[in-house]
């Protein structure tokens, strides 16, 4: 069972910046070609996508100045946005504690907490939007990003 009182003890803030799934291999180009960052991994699904046959990609870990962040392919945006938008995700040892304190600080829970393949690269994650509209996933650390596409 999760304790709420005590401290919790974060690792990694992670940015993740998403973009719609055709659009994904152009981005990661991007940051790596205006920015300077550096793939650190990605994971994709089997079966490319595009007529020209590129990876479909799911998640893209960049680093860049010292920090890590995540692209990765999310179709919700209404059609004709540019930028899906962006959230940022916690990694800790105890996700169902950090949920629970930010629950009961105000925070709402969305949905329930996904483990290995409903979890973007593994592990165990969890989300809530905090009282302002941003949504944190709540993360437990996972390399599994570091594999490379197929």
């Amino acid at each position: 069972m999760a304790q709420t009182g005590g401290a919790v003890k974060f690792t990694t803030v992670k940015p993740q910046l998403m973009v719609k799934a055709p659009k994904i291999v152009d981005a990661v180009q991007f940051y790596k070609t205006a920015f300077g960052a550096v793939e650190a991994g990605s994971a994709c699904c089997p079966q490319p996508t595009t007529e020209q046959g590129l990876p479909n990609i799911l998640c893209a870990v960049l680093e860049l100045a010292g920090c890590s962040f995540v692209v990765y392919s999310d179709d919700s945006a209404p059609v004709g946005s540019e930028g899906i938008g962006s959230q940022l995700c916690l990694e800790t040892e105890d996700v169902e504690a950090a949920i629970s304190k930010a629950v009961s600080n105000g925070a709402v829970a969305e949905g329930e907490i996904a483990e290995g393949g409903g979890a973007c690269c593994g592990g165990r994650v969890g989300k809530v939007k905090d009282p302002f509209g941003y949504v944190w996933l709540i993360c437990s650390p996972s390399n599994n990003c570091a594999v490379k596409c197929c």
